[in-house]
């Protein structure tokens, strides 16, 4: 690792911020597309279906994540009704737990999970297996033998090795396994590489470009106990605009023809995945529901034309596009100081009381966030400041760069949006720290999902 002068690096962006990033006449007012519907400002506190954050603040302590549940119902319910004859599953991965599960069972839609624990709390939250898919590059013995014991709706392989344990397992317990094969289309999507997930060089999926998916289809066709349903797309996560969504389509659907063509297979289904991006600041301007659907509808439609073969059943997987919106985190403020930089400008370092642990994304990703003053109005002007956590590192960041009331103090609230996906979901006790508490609120009324743990729930698994 090189190493360099620290105000070479940190210091470049002064007291100014990033090019995108403004500073507000007031920083009081909430962006409101940052935001789910339920949240607004009341006489400078935030609200959040009628529900004020001191009063979850008092009740929940912090840091807790705040689900907007009917903003979550109505995101879910967005795509139901968008991407009409096709199936809708809500990527677990994003944020799950049993509340969550029955909503978006309620809603209508189907829940895609990737491991084991996954699928506890899917059958945990009675969701009918059908309405359940499996993921995952690898995937237990133990893990298959219970998908397939349950029923799950259908298994997506993702490796060779896969292929064999299914054959094992259905061969032993007397079924058949409703299977899609995962297929890497060679996409480059337009957001980080550590979520780019259709490329070549990567772990997940059957290249098509090198013939090991059109083999993987050869296998499990040979196989009495699997039934192929058809191929599955994922090209990656965060993204805007739906050209790699259209080329991914073409490249699949080429690969769907020359099966049904060659080997004679008829494959009923195609999975064109998820990763819609959503507003984390106000440098993001993700689609609607209805535009990603009028847009990939018409992809696959066209490309089915031009192949000269029948539309397959469509089916899709959001899940940061639905849970991530619905959701921010509250922190209380414990320390506050101005570091000089270079040429004379300072930047202000905000501590709250979470950090990495709560979300690690800007830490894992430089995934940037929005933060708001949510327990009072300020007359005090904007200073550019840095919202960092508690944690013993110095990329222990939650916000990296925002406009506050330069008179944030200890004991202040703030809020931040959009963390409703990974962010509970890659949540860790580093330093010890207990993962936080999640709170649905509905109709002014605010009831516990997740608790917060305890440091009795950490000892407990140490049996030193």
């Amino acid at each position: 690792m090189r190493s360099h002068e620290a105000g070479a690096l940190h210091g470049q962006a002064g007291d100014r911020g990033p090019a995108w990033l403004t500073n507000p006449d007031d920083p009081n007012p909430l962006v409101p597309h940052l935001w789910s519907d339920g949240v607004a400002k009341v006489d400078g506190v935030l609200t959040v279906a009628g529900e004020s954050v001191l009063d979850l603040a008092a009740e929940f302590g912090t840091p807790t994540y705040v689900i907007d549940e009917a903003d979550f119902r109505r995101r879910a319910r967005g795509f139901k009704d968008a991407f009409v004859g096709a199936d809708v599953y809500y990527a677990g991965k994003a944020f799950l737990c049993v509340a969550a599960a029955r909503w978006i069972t309620e809603e209508g839609l189907n829940l895609d999970v990737c491991t084991g624990g996954e699928l506890a709390v899917a059958l945990a939250a009675d969701v009918p297996p059908s309405r359940i898919g499996l993921h995952g590059n690898n995937k237990s013995t133990a893990e298959l033998r219970r998908a397939l014991e349950v029923g799950v709706g259908r298994i997506i392989i993702d490796s060779v090795e896969e292929i064999g344990r299914l054959r094992d397992l259905t061969a032993e317990l007397g079924v058949t396994a409703p299977v899609m094969i995962r297929v890497t289309a060679g996409v480059e999507a337009h957001t980080h590489e550590y979520i780019s997930t259709s490329h070549e060089d990567q772990k997940f999926g059957f290249s098509i470009s090198g013939g090991d998916a059109l083999d993987a289809v050869r296998q499990v066709v040979a196989e009495p106990g699997l039934e192929l349903r058809g191929l599955h797309s994922h090209i990656g996560s965060q993204i805007f605009v739906t050209d790699g969504f259209e080329v991914a389509a073409r490249r699949v659907l080429r690969l769907h023809a020359q099966v049904e063509r060659e080997l004679g297979v008829t494959m009923p289904e195609f999975d064109l995945g998820g990763g819609f991006g959503i507003a984390y600041t106000t440098q993001d301007d993700p689609s609607t529901a209805a535009d990603l659907a009028r847009s990939m509808l018409k992809i696959v439609d066209d490309e089915c034309r031009a192949l000269g073969v029948a539309v397959p059943h469509l089916s899709i997987e959001p899940g940061r596009a639905i849970a991530g919106p619905s959701t921010f985190t509250l922190y209380e403020v414990g320390t506050s100081k101005s570091v000089a930089l270079d040429g004379g400008a300072s930047r202000r370092y905000v501590s709250v009381d979470g950090g990495m642990s709560d979300n690690i994304r800007p830490a894992l990703y430089g995934a940037d966030y929005s933060c708001t003053l949510a327990s009072r109005a300020s007359d005090a002007p904007a200073v550019l400041s840095r919202v960092v956590g508690k944690h013993c590192e110095s990329g222990d960041i939650v916000v990296k760069d925002e406009f506050l009331p330069g008179d944030v103090a200890a004991g202040d609230l703030l809020a931040v949006p959009g963390t409703g996906a990974y962010c509970r979901s890659l949540a860790s006790n580093y330093n010890h720290v207990p993962r936080a508490a999640v709170v649905a609120v509905r109709d002014g009324e605010a009831r516990l999902v997740l608790r917060r743990e305890t440091e009795a729930d950490l000892m407990t698994l140490d049996v030193g």
